[in-house]
């Protein structure tokens, strides 16, 4: 007869901590597995798109080198512009197509990623099972949230470094174009910005899902709080950093690729007037003839970082107080 005992299971070993952080894990990767396939395709998509950019821009700015139509003096020669046709497309796609697609990345990630994700355990009531399994409400949840908060992160910072790549490289230092960084869809699709507003919206929509318990609802909901959130910060976005304020000689240009909130002319008495109290005012106003110098408020392009710190600084923040919020919540 064998005297082989089996193991006592309270006595193991490997405790149940390992195999359960293992079955947490899979099970999270489980319930994320179309959001990571989906994920995935889109990245591979955009980077194909902004390679494919890099490449056709460079080989065409070559081209415009070898035949000497790399100068301003060049751009009324029809020889040259035939040369610069095959740049159009691709410039056109990143800025009208690429661009608005990335800057709304973190509303879709807002709608569909976070708020879906606790609303839709309270809403089957599978959050109850928490309560019955061998790890805590808290481990549970921070496992939950790491699956797709980490995929959010790598995504959106490599986004974010090949459209500030091609930007820089290809678009607002290449021939014939035009793409201040602080243009509508341009600004939130470089640098910082991706990311800090892709993790922000995700923390938002999880403590919207939280709070709401409704699936539907709670998307709605969260994509209207990211769209009221995106609306403040544009608004507070020029108080991020001092603003040049510059009195010079009348029809002084403005820095290239600079950010003007405002210019208008400088009347004999000190008073400024606006450019557009001038030049559009039903009613006539001979003292701007008069002018004495010229005036502007604006953000050159070298303030583009110290903005973005500074706004990626504040979104972080605020992400970091709302997975507090949830993770106190969550213990209750």
């Amino acid at each position: 007869m064998s005297t082989t005992v089996l193991p006592d299971r309270a006595t193991t070993p490997t405790a149940t901590t390992a195999p359960g952080l293992r079955g947490l894990l899979w099970l999270t990767f489980r319930q994320n597995r179309v959001f990571l396939r989906a994920l995935v395709a889109l990245l591979l998509v955009a980077a194909a798109d902004l390679l494919w950019i890099h490449v056709l821009c460079q080989r065409t700015m070559d081209e415009l080198r070898r035949s000497g139509c790399d100068s301003s003096d060049s751009w009324s020669h029809t020889d040259c512009w035939t040369v610069y046709e095959p740049i159009h497309s691709p410039t056109f796609w990143y800025v009208q197509v690429l661009q608005p697609a990335v800057t709304a990345v973190p509303l879709l990630i807002g709608v569909f990623v976070g708020a879906p994700l606790l609303a839709q355990e309270y809403e089957r009531g599978t959050i109850r099972l928490i309560r019955a399994q061998s790890v805590s409400p808290i481990r549970w949840l921070a496992v939950r949230l790491a699956v797709p908060g980490l995929a959010v992160l790598a995504a959106s910072g490599l986004l974010a470094v090949l459209m500030t790549w091609v930007w820089w490289t290809d678009i607002v230092h290449g021939p014939y174009a035009f793409d201040p960084p602080f243009q509508f869809f341009t600004y939130p699709a470089l640098g910082l910005a991706p990311i800090a507003w892709s993790v922000f919206a995700l923390s938002l929509g999880v403590l919207v899902g939280q709070l709401v318990r409704r699936l539907v609802p709670a998307m709605f909901l969260a994509g209207a709080l990211v769209a009221v959130a995106v609306g403040l910060v544009r608004w507070a976005r020029p108080y991020f950093h001092p603003i040049v304020d510059q009195v010079a000689a009348v029809g002084t240009p403005q820095p290239t690729n600079a950010w003007l909130l405002g210019r208008g002319i400088v009347l004999p008495d000190g008073t400024r007037a606006s450019t557009d109290t001038c030049l559009f005012s039903f009613q006539d106003n001979p003292s701007c003839d008069i002018a004495t110098a010229s005036w502007a408020r604006f953000h050159p392009a070298d303030h583009l970082v110290p903005i973005q710190l500074v706004e990626a600084g504040l979104l972080l923040t605020l992400s970091a107080l709302l997975l507090l919020t949830v993770f106190r919540r969550i213990r209750a």
